[in-house]
C-alpha cells in the first residue's frame, strides 16, 4: 500500500507564505518561474518565426509545442533518474543542457529542420527536469502542503505565461525572433543558478541504480494499475486536446494571438488559485468533474466565430477548468509508493506534455484542411466526449484511493 496517503487526509498548511519560508521549496519555485518564463518567451518567439516563414497552421501549432513529443522517450527510457541518489546534480545536469538548446535557437539564420529538432532534444532532457524537479518538490514539502504547492506552481506558470506573451509581443516590435530566443537563454541560466544554490542533495531515494530497466519496472506498474491508469487519462487527453485549441490561436486571429492566449493564461491563473487555495481537498475532488467540463465546453462557441472580446471571455472561462489537475495529482499521489514518486510524477508530467503536442497536431491536422474555428470547435467537443465517458473509471480510482486511506 503507498506510504503517502496524508495528502488526502492532513490538512493543509496556513498558506502560500508558509511555503515560501521553506528556503529549498523558494528555490525550486523561483528556478521554475524562470524556467516557465523563458519557455514561453522562446514558444511565442519561435511560433512567430515559423508562422512567417511557412503561413502553415500545422507547423505554426507543432512549433509552439513540439517539445512536448520528445518527453514521452523520456518518460519510457530514463525517467528513472529522477528516483536518483543526487536528485539536485541531475537537475542542474538538465537544466544546464535546456540553457545550451535555448541559447542554439537564437543563431542567425537556421534552418526549420534543425529547430525542430532542438526542440526534440530539450523536450526529451526537459521531461527528465520535470521529474527530478517534482520529486525534490514531494520531499521538500510536507504531503499536506503538495497540492498547495503545485497550485502555487501553476498559478505561476499561468502569471508568467501572461507576462511572456505580453513581453514577448512588445520586445517583437524591437528585436527579431533571435532576440528573444537570447532573453530566454538568459532568464534560463539565472534559474540554474537558483536551483544550484539553494537546493540541497536529498537521500530518500531508490537502492537500485536508474536506467532503462529500473524505468520500465516502475513503468509497467504503473500502468498494471486501473486507478492509476483512469487517472492519467483524464490528466493527459482532455487537457491536451485544448492544448491543440489554443496552438490554434495564432492562425485563428494572428492579430490578437496574444490577447487570446494571455486570457488563457489569466483564467488559468485564477482557476488554480482558487482551487488550490480557497477550497479543501474534500471540495476539489468534488468539483474535479464540473471543472473538466468547463475546460473544452466554452470553445464550442467558436463554431460561429464570436466576436473577440466573446473569444476572449470564453478562453479565460474555459482556461479556468486546468484547475482540474489539482485533484487528479493529489489522487495520484496518494496511490504512488514514496520511492518513486519522483518517476510516476515526471510520467504523468511527460504524459501531459506529450498529449498537448499531440492535440496541436490534431487540431493543426484538422485546420488544415478546414478553418481554424471548425478545428477549434472539433478538438473542444472531443474532450468533452472523452470526460463524461471516462467518469466512471475515475470515480472507482477515487474510491481506491479512499480504501487505501482506511487501510
Amino acid at each position: 500500500m503507498p506510504s503517502d496517503t496524508s495528502a488526502l487526509v492532513t490538512p493543509a498548511p496556513a498558506g502560500y507564505r508558509a511555503l515560501l519560508r521553506n528556503r529549498e521549496f523558494t528555490g525550486l519555485y523561483a528556478s521554475f518561474t524562470l524556467m516557465v518564463a523563458a519557455s514561453t518567451l522562446s514558444g511565442f518567439a519561435l511560433g512567430t518565426l515559423v508562422n512567417h516563414q511557412t503561413n502553415s497552421p500545422f507547423l505554426t501549432a507543432v512549433s509552439m509545442y513540439g517539445a512536448t513529443f520528445a518527453t514521452v522517450f523520456g518518460a519510457l527510457t530514463l525517467m528513472s533518474v529522477a528516483d536518483g541518489r543526487r536528485p539536485r546534480r541531475t537537475l542542474v545536469a538538465l537544466q544546464c543542457v535546456s540553457l545550451m538548446g535555448v541559447a542554439a535557437q537564437a543563431i542567425p539564420g537556421l534552418s526549420l529542420a534543425p529547430r525542430f529538432a532542438l526542440l526534440l532534444v530539450l523536450g526529451f532532457f526537459q521531461s527528465l527536469g520535470t521529474g527530478t524537479r517534482m520529486g525534490l518538490l514531494a520531499e521538500v514539502v510536507p504531503a499536506s502542503a503538495y497540492a498547495l504547492a503545485r497550485s502555487l506552481m501553476n498559478i505561476t506558470s499561468g502569471g508568467m505565461a501572461i507576462l511572456g506573451y505580453a513581453i514577448g509581443a512588445v520586445l517583437l516590435r524591437y528585436l527579431s525572433p533571435q532576440g528573444i530566443f537570447i532573453v530566454a537563454s538568459a532568464l534560463t541560466g539565472i534559474g540554474l543558478i537558483v536551483v544550484g544554490t539553494t537546493v540541497r542533495e536529498h537521500s530518500i531515494r531508490l537502492t537500485r541504480r536508474p536506467g532503462l530497466r529500473q524505468t520500465w519496472t516502475t513503468n509497467i506498474a504503473l500502468f498494471s494499475h486501473s486507478g492509476q491508469r483512469a487517472l492519467l487519462l483524464n490528466l493527459w487527453v482532455p487537457n491536451g486536446l485544448i492544448v491543440g485549441c489554443e496552438a490554434l490561436f495564432i492562425s485563428y486571429d494572428p492579430h490578437h494571438a496574444g490577447a487570446l492566449l494571455a486570457a488563457g493564461s489569466a483564467g488559468m491563473l485564477l482557476g488554480d488559485l482558487t482551487v488550490g487555495r480557497l477550497l479543501t481537498a474534500d471540495q476539489r475532488r468534488r468539483y474535479a468533474f464540473a471543472l473538466r467540463l468547463l475546460l473544452a465546453a466554452p470553445y464550442l462557441l467558436f463554431a460561429i466565430h464570436p466576436p473577440l472580446p466573446v473569444a476572449t471571455a470564453a478562453v479565460f472561462i474555459a482556461s479556468a477548468g486546468f484547475a482540474a489537475t489539482l485533484p487528479l495529482q493529489e489522487q495520484l499521489l496518494a496511490l504512488t509508493p514514496d520511492p518513486v514518486r519522483g518517476q510516476i510524477q515526471g510520467v504523468e508530467s511527460a504524459g501531459r506534455m506529450t498529449w498537448q503536442g499531440i492535440g496541436a497536431v490534431i487540431a493543426g491536422g484538422i485546420a488544415q484542411h478546414l478553418t481554424p474555428g471548425t478545428a477549434i470547435t472539433a478538438t473542444a467537443a472531443v474532450s468533452v466526449a472523452l470526460t463524461v465517458i471516462s467518469r466512471p473509471f475515475v470515480v472507482r480510482a477515487r474510491t481506491v484511493g479512499v480504501e487505501s486511506v482506511r487501510a
